[in-house]
């Protein structure tokens, strides 16, 4: 079992907080989740006002066309700058949206090009010089619905990089980088 996954829908409520999680988690099989042939994102970035339901792996490979359609939502929104984003943060995304009945997932914030990050920096706003974002390998998110704290615990569990909670400005950090967590 990778460290992704969980063998116990009820290990993993009782890491959530118990009854309370109850309510925030759908009653989905872990296994499902990973046994899936088809993979799909529904996103929508809240800067560009774009949308997307899209399937980007199936049947064991990538679909190119659904990861340039994701790589261009995810994209740079100051200056259109696309990258190729981590398919192991999108596998991730995937996973959490599973969890929390494929609601719409909220993009504050993906790839950021240097020249956008510096700017971040320069205008006093706390993003990290050498940040995932530049590589595609984080993401700012929330989920409508789902209690920030739910998605932070989730996110959290499944140990697969950087979780960070900003509660004041309403989004959990994810990232593909090492396993760390923080909180505001």
């Amino acid at each position: 079992m990778s460290d992704r996954t969980c063998s116990s829908r009820r290990k993993f409520l009782k890491v959530l907080g118990g009854s309370a999680a109850l309510t925030a988690l759908p009653k989905t099989s872990f296994a499902k989740i990973h046994s899936e042939t088809e993979h799909n994102l529904s996103l929508l970035n809240l800067h560009t006002g774009e949308s997307i339901a899209s399937p980007f792996y199936h049947a064991g490979t990538f679909d190119h066309d659904g990861l340039n359609a994701l790589n261009y939502l995810l994209r740079d929104h100051r200056n259109d700058q696309v990258i190729g984003m981590d398919t192991k943060l999108l596998m991730l995304l995937h996973d959490l949206q599973q969890q929390f009945n494929n609601k719409q997932i909220h993009v504050i914030s993906a790839y950021r090009s240097p020249a956008t990050n510096e700017m971040l920096r320069s205008k006093g706003h706390k993003v990290a010089k050498r940040s995932y974002h530049l590589k595609g390998q984080a993401i700012d998110i929330r989920i409508p619905g789902v209690d920030i704290k739910d998605l932070h615990k989730a996110s959290m569990f499944m140990r697969t990089g950087g979780v960070g909670l900003y509660t004041r400005s309403d989004f959990v950090h994810v990232d593909v980088g090492p396993v760390r967590s923080w909180g505001t």
